[in-house]
C-alpha cells in the first residue's frame, strides 16, 4: 500500500484517467528489468523511478568515462571512473527513496540474462549491441514477460514493444545483426527514446492506452517526423516460432 507521502508525490499522475490509487501500487509492486545505465538506460531508469515502479533492476557492467557525459544524464563529471551500475544506483536513490534499486554489475549474455531477469515483470532494453539484445530477447519470451525494443543513431530511432506469442519478436525485426561499429548519436535522441520506452512500461504495468504492438515507433529527429512500421512475425523464427 502507498502512504500518505507517496499519495502526495504522485499526485497528478494519479489524477490521469485509469490510473488511480490502484495503478501506484501496481506500479510500487512491480519489478522491472533495465539493461544498461548508459544513453538509454538513463532516462528510462530515472522516469520510472518518479513514477513510482517500486523495483529497479539496473544490470551494466561498464564504468564511466568523459565521452558517456553527452548523453547519459544519470552520471556527472565526479563520476568518471565509477561503475555505471553503482552510479545509476545512487541517482535513483536520491530521486525517490520511495523505491528499490538493485544494482547488478555483470555482462549480460546468453548464458546469464535468464537469471537476470528471474522475478521481473518486464525487460527493458537499453544496451548498445545487438548480440546482447538477442539474449536478453530470448530471455523475455522464455519466461513469457514484455522486451521494450529501443536503438538509436544519430538524431534517429525506434522503439516497439514485443509481447511474447503476440508480436514479432527482436529476431523477426533484425534476423540479422546491423553494424557493431561505434556510432554517432545526440543525447536528446536518447532522451527521446527513453523516454517513450519508459511510458510504455508504464502503460502496461497500468494496463491502459495502446502499447506499440507490432509497430515499429521511428523517430528522426532530422525532420522532426514520427513514421510506424508495420512489423509481422516470421513463422521460421529461430527464437519465437515455438510460440502460439
Amino acid at each position: 500500500m502507498i502512504n500518505q507521502e507517496e499519495r502526495e508525490r504522485y499526485d497528478r499522475q494519479i489524477r490521469i484517467e485509469g490510473f488511480s490509487i490502484e495503478g501506484q501500487e501496481k506500479l510500487k509492486r512491480s519489478r522491472v528489468l533495465i539493461a544498461g545505465a548508459g544513453g538509454l538506460g538513463s532516462p528510462i531508469s530515472i522516469y520510472l523511478a518518479i513514477a513510482g515502479v517500486g523495483n529497479l533492476r539496473i544490470v551494466d557492467r561498464d564504468v564511466i568515462d568523459l565521452s558517456n557525459l553527452n548523453r547519459q544524464p544519470l552520471h556527472q563529471t565526479k563520476d568518471i571512473s565509477k561503475k555505471k551500475a553503482h552510479s545509476a544506483e545512487e541517482k535513483l536513490r536520491g530521486l525517490n527513496p520511495n523505491i528499490q534499486v538493485e544494482a547488478i554489475t555483470e555482462i549480460i549474455t546468453q548464458d546469464n540474462a535468464f537469471q537476470l531477469s528471474e522475478g521481473c515483470d518486464l525487460i527493458l532494453d537499453a544496451v548498445d549491441n545487438y548480440p546482447t539484445r538477442y539474449a536478453l530477447n530470448k530471455a523475455a519470451l522464455r519466461r513469457g514477460i514484455p522486451f521494450i525494443y529501443g536503438g538509436i543513431y544519430e538524431l534517429e530511432g525506434m522503439t516497439t514493444t514485443i509481447i511474447p506469442g503476440k508480436t514479432a519478436c527482436l529476431r523477426c525485426i533484425f534476423p540479422e545483426p546491423p553494424s557493431s561499429a561505434i556510432f554517432p548519436v545526440l543525447g536528446v535522441t536518447a532522451g527521446v527514446i527513453g523516454c517513450l520506452q519508459a511510458m510504455e512500461a508504464v502503460k502496461y504495468i497500468l494496463g491502459i492506452g495502446e502499447a506499440l504492438i507490432n509497430r515499429l515507433l521511428i523517430f528522426d529527429g532530422f525532420a522532426m517526423r514520427f513514421r510506424e512500421v508495420k512489423l509481422i512475425r516470421n513463422p521460421q523464427c529461430p527464437d519465437c516460432s515455438s510460440f502460439q
